[in-house]
């Protein structure tokens, strides 16, 4: 199962720390110290599986050397006290291999703070836990100054702020989600807390392996019988209420195995007789089904509420399919055409034949297409038609990336999904018979959230359009909501890319966007459009 984990902290010489013994202990090597005068040698550390540093643009080459990058950065610092860096430190799905982990890591850490101007010292784990599984993790040390061609220059408040942190953990649930629908492992994290999900238990703090091997020397002490304190008050939560390992195991992923549920069980538990009764509760609970054996001849499960959820969704999806009550008149559908060729909007045979399943009278339509196929270009002329008929148009998308990116290409206003329930919830902004919902990124929405937004439209009498990728459709939890509805009711599928005018161009998109990224790469090698660098600083 995949585990959510994601924290930061300050490192900072008012608790004895240094820069560069940090560094050296989460690259597992030998640095020099030079405001201290030694050697910080971890070169017998295991399980780093990548190091790497990562440098904004027009940042001098020489940082590009761990210990030239750290001393300087203690050199910087005048203050006892002084902050020398920050650090950030998230699980990586034990599902992924370590090639595609470091691959997720670090195009993260290059998106969320490189890119924002920070020099990132990303470190890849790939430790093994007690119970034998892999604990794939990373450690980024991130600088706190400005850096320009001269070295460091003033600290950067707004890389302090609450907010961004906040930003921080869900931009990761994001990227991580979408890379695993990618790759169709079922499996996706929340990075809202138990509290937050509505699952009653305490999370629990991590615990370093160091911690954990030595807690009769006092070594973290008080954070590792806390840690054994939650596990064992969330055993005894579970073995009085099953349901509650239930809820949060399909909250991650629809069904489940053996091995799934032992594993929850292990970490919500203190010692192997707990382990056991948490077992026990949870397999002889009324509320497990069984589904039999998968692909893979392994008995798989789910919960009764899961089910439950599964068939509200369905009669939520029937309701409004069969329904017709967002007809467009003639007029509207002119307008909108008119305008769009007057802008030099040319739509294609599969734009057009798109756009006509949306704008129908129904109020369930679905639109199924790659990346670079023009379907914001379809929802901006089928926006117009709507508005023309006086309906108002909403957008939403589970990230805000998505939603941004939606409001950008059809110029429909757009939020996230979580925002819209917040303020559905409050009382405010809710659905009625005038509003057309579009909802982009559709086969990244679990099962209870489509259940819930799709219940609400049909209650309130609007119209849905679900917008989603050809490769959301597998057979994953994070897409089988979409994937059961298009095939329940039907899509209208967008396939040709037109980004591009060339042949080649466009099957190398089409590669891409179904994950044959070697693929694609070798068609823009053979057209001499790769090129390769000595260095990061030169390849820009």
């Amino acid at each position: 199962m995949a585990i959510y984990h994601f924290s930061a902290k300050v490192i900072s010489r008012a608790n004895g720390s240094s820069a560069v013994a940090s560094a050296a202990y989460r690259a597992a090597e030998r640095l020099h110290d030079d405001r201290l005068g030694r050697d910080h040698d971890f070169s017998n550390k295991a399980g780093v599986v990548h190091s790497e540093i990562m440098l904004p643009e027009g940042t001098p080459e020489r940082l590009n050397d761990r210990a030239t990058l750290w001393n300087e950065v203690e050199a910087g610092e005048k203050r006892k006290d002084a902050q020398l860096a920050r650090e950030v430190e998230f699980s990586i799905p034990r599902e992924l291999d370590q090639k595609e982990g470091i691959r997720l890591a670090r195009d993260f850490v290059e998106k969320q703070f490189v890119e924002r101007g920070m020099v990132a010292d990303m470190n890849v784990h790939w430790d093994l836990g007690k119970d034998g599984q892999s604990k794939p993790h990373a450690h980024v040390m991130l600088s706190m100054r400005e850096v320009g061609l001269e070295g460091f220059g003033q600290k950067v408040r707004e890389w302090n702020s609450t907010a961004l942190l906040q930003e921080w953990r869900e931009a990761w649930a994001d990227h991580v989600n979408e890379r695993l629908a990618e790759l169709d492992i079922d499996a996706r994290i929340d990075h809202r807390s138990y509290e937050a999900q509505g699952i009653e238990l305490e999370p629990q703090h991590k615990i370093g392996p160091a911690a954990s091997r030595m807690p009769e020397q006092g070594l973290e002490a008080e954070r590792v019988e806390d840690h054994a304190r939650i596990a064992r008050e969330n055993g005894e939560k579970i073995i009085a209420n099953p349901q509650i390992a239930l809820d949060a195991i399909t909250r991650q992923q629809a069904t489940f195995t053996r091995r799934d549920l032992a594993q929850f069980a292990f970490r919500h538990s203190d010692g192997k007789d707990q382990f056991d009764q948490v077992m026990s509760a949870v397999r002889t609970s009324p509320e497990l089904v069984a589904l039999g054996k998968d692909g893979r001849g392994e008995d798989r499960f789910t919960s009764r509420e899961m089910i439950d959820t599964e068939q509200r969704l369905e009669r939520a999806g029937y309701g409004l399919a069969d329904r017709a009550g967002h007809g467009l008149p003639a007029a509207s559908k002119m307008g909108g055409r008119d305008t769009a060729e007057r802008v030099g909007l040319a739509l294609g045979s599969q734009q057009k034949d798109a756009l006509a399943h949306i704008t129908g009278k129904n109020d369930l339509a679905i639109v199924v297409g790659y990346a670079g196929t023009g379907k914001s270009t379809m929802l901006g002329v089928a926006r117009d038609e709507w508005e023309r008929a006086g309906y108002q148009v909403r957008g939403a998308a589970l990230s805000g990336i998505a939603a941004e990116g939606l409001e950008g290409g059809s110029g429909i206003a757009s939020r996230t999904i979580a925002s819209m329930e917040y303020q559905w919830e409050q009382g405010r902004e809710l659905l009625g018979p005038r509003d057309v919902l579009v909802i982009d990124e559709a086969g990244m929405i679990g099962t209870r959230q489509m259940e819930r937004v799709l219940s609400e439209a049909e209650r309130a009498g609007a119209k849905v359009i679900l917008v989603g990728d050809a490769e959301q459709l597998q057979a994953i939890e994070a897409g089988a909501a979409f994937r059961s509805l298009a095939e329940r009711y039907g899509a209208a599928e967008i396939s040709d890319v037109r980004r591009q005018h060339e042949d080649w161009q466009k099957d190398a998109t089409r590669a891409l966007a179904t994950g044959r990224t070697g693929e694609a790469i070798h068609a823009y090698a053979e057209h001499g459009m790769v090129h390769a660098a000595e260095t990061r600083e030169a390849a820009r």
